[in-house]
């Protein structure tokens, strides 16, 4: 084995391999501004970056009003270059090598992000950085590790209700109805006690029947309005929830004139025709 009599630390090429990267994408972001003619940044609302083998991008945050993203087709490992990206409503990110994506909660206008073919592993940590992206509609993780976990998908839905289109499927509302029998036991009983006439006890959750802390109660002595003793529930939109449900059945019925028979019907006698048939609107 020969000795190397100056040794270059592994952090100097490290450093060396990043800058070297950073430089690949700065000429690619200025190949494209002269492609499309763009003269002011403020100008940018699309960069179309796929496949030029990049593993890093420079940072983005001076292209304010930029709104649609191609990075699709290269060798990316992170996003960490859309901190002030505000704008942006389409992200493509498929096909690369990304293993998190810390760094997406700063795209609250988010509408499509395409995850799909990238080495994601912790499906708690993706979730999370998602969950404020509220305008979120259109959303693709296939071909990810963390597809592998059981119930994968309802997790999603549960966790992210505004998507619209999970991995290039519709979401339906089978499953979100499964989804909350699966993962929110006590909006599942709430609707399970009022639809039996039961009492709601927001302290029940099948998972910990025993362990779980009794629901908090306002003292009896305190009244406000009509009412007394109302059950103070840890998440408003469950509270919300119950409202709505204990709403007031109303129903009414009047007849569908469209299956009355006519005189001259009734008087020829027409074998199969169908009696008249009442129609029920229900509101709550």
């Amino acid at each position: 084995m020969s000795w190397d009599p100056n040794p270059v630390p592994r952090c100097w090429s490290l450093r060396r391999a990043s800058e070297t990267a950073l430089q690949s994408s700065r000429r690619a972001v200025e190949d494209q501004l002269k492609i499309c003619g763009h003269k002011r940044d403020a100008d940018v609302f699309e960069l179309f970056l796929s496949k030029k083998e990049l593993t890093e991008v420079i940072d983005l945050s001076r292209f304010k009003k930029l709104k649609y993203l191609w990075l699709h087709h290269n060798k990316l490992h992170g996003i960490t270059f859309l901190t002030r990206n505000y704008c942006l409503t389409e992200l493509y990110l498929n096909n690369n090598a990304i293993f998190e994506i810390e760094g997406l909660h700063y795209l609250p206008s988010l509408h499509i992000l395409l995850l799909h073919h990238n080495e994601l592993t912790n499906i708690d940590a993706t979730v999370k950085e998602l969950k404020g992206m509220l305008n979120l509609k259109i959303l693709s993780l296939y071909q990810n590790p963390l597809c592998q976990y059981n119930l994968y998908r309802l997790y999603i839905i549960y966790h992210l209700p505004g998507v619209e289109l999970l991995d290039r499927n519709q979401v339906t509302e089978k499953e979100r109805r499964s989804m909350i029998t699966i993962f929110n036991h006590k909006k599942a009983h709430i609707v399970q006690s009022i639809a039996f006439r039961g009492k709601v006890d927001a302290s029940w959750d099948p998972k910990s029947p025993f362990k779980q802390k009794p629901a908090q109660r306002i003292p009896s002595d305190f009244a406000f309005a009509n009412n007394v003793d109302k059950t103070v529930f840890d998440d408003p939109e469950d509270a919300v929830f119950v409202r709505s449900m204990k709403r007031s059945v109303m129903t009414f019925s009047s007849m569908n004139w469209d299956t009355v028979p006519t005189r001259e019907e009734r008087y020829l006698e027409e074998e199969g025709t169908e009696p008249a048939q009442m129609l029920t609107v229900t509101l709550r």
